[in-house]
């Protein structure tokens, strides 16, 4: 291709030869070049216009992000409405949890602060329709602030609660023959052997030899020894000048300075010492002076009693404070 350029002035021309590679690639580069000036000014023509509010510009910007807004309002109205369904069953299981530390508090004596300054309210409520998302994050911040209130409450009743538990390891109101009723009980009565009135101080349990012999409660063997008397003897300290004794055991499991648990096997049934067959005698002595073990022995089943009143209690409160 030959192209011909004329100087008006001079009165002169050129002429410039060019193959049809020459052309197309010179083609190329032109389109490319007036694309780029039409895209640089496209852009700062409608930056510049979006940025100043020039009403068409304006008008171009909302009609090619009003999808784009769309699609982020809907995402977020789901998001929020799975949030509150989440949070609305959060608020039921607190409610649930406070309902069961106020029942536990009773059995525990533990008076929190919080249910006497707002007695019957559990967890917040969210309102019918979408919540905004401030509506949300107070609602959170509130649920924060109860769980940390709720936290509090059961840490001192678990404290109180092991302290409890603590104290009745420590108290003489287990059985310590299982398969064997009361023979003899506490108290005057007539000794088998001298045939005179005598005070019998603990209780007979009348069973086979070699049936186990169970710590009533926890605590540390003081005594293992043979006592004229007693025969093969087990003395175990419980705290606060609490002391049992079994005696007239054929064979003894423990020694003195072990450790004993609530219904450990400390000896095993039998008849040495002072005895007229196989048995066990059971003391309870309270600063060294004897005390009738039965009185220790229902106290348990009294305290299960006042337990299971106490929940029960507790329920019927609580769902009448909830029917409010």
């Amino acid at each position: 291709m030959q192209l011909i350029i004329t100087d008006a002035w001079l009165a002169r021309s050129r002429a410039l030869h060019l193959t049809g590679f020459q052309l197309i690639s010179a083609f190329l580069l032109s389109a490319l070049v007036v694309m780029l000036l039409a895209l640089g000014l496209y852009h700062w023509v409608f930056l510049k216009g979006a940025q100043q509010g020039w009403p068409i510009i304006g008008a171009l910007v909302k009609l090619v992000t009003k999808d784009e807004f769309e699609q982020r309002d809907r995402f977020l109205r789901e998001n929020l409405d799975v949030m509150a369904r989440r949070l609305g069953e959060m608020q039921v299981k607190l409610t649930q949890l406070e309902s069961l530390g106020s029942r536990v508090s009773s059995l525990a004596g533990v008076k929190p602060a919080e249910a006497v300054e707002r007695p019957g309210q559990g967890g917040f409520e969210i309102r019918g329709g979408t919540p905004t998302l401030e509506e949300m994050q107070v609602t959170m911040d509130d649920l924060e602030r109860l769980t940390h209130k709720r936290t509090d409450l059961l840490t001192v009743l678990e404290s109180r609660l092991f302290d409890r538990k603590m104290q009745n390891m420590m108290v003489p109101t287990q059985k310590p023959v299982a398969i064997a009723e009361l023979g003899s009980a506490f108290g005057w009565r007539t000794d088998p052997i001298t045939g005179r009135n005598a005070l019998h101080s603990g209780l007979d349990f009348p069973a086979p030899t070699s049936t186990p012999i169970m710590a009533a409660a926890g605590g540390v063997v003081v005594a293992q020894e043979f006592h004229p008397e007693y025969g093969h003897m087990v003395e175990i300290d419980h705290g606060n000048e609490l002391v049992t004794r079994y005696a007239h055991a054929s064979r003894v499991a423990v020694k003195k300075g072990d450790l004993i648990k609530r219904g450990q096997k400390i000896a095993e049934v039998g008849t040495s010492g002072r005895s007229t067959g196989a048995h066990l005698h059971f003391e309870v002595l309270v600063q060294g002076i004897p005390q009738d073990p039965q009185k220790f022995l229902t106290a348990r089943l009294e305290a299960q009693e006042l337990q299971l009143a106490g929940m029960a209690k507790a329920s019927v409160k609580q769902g009448h404070i909830a029917g409010r």
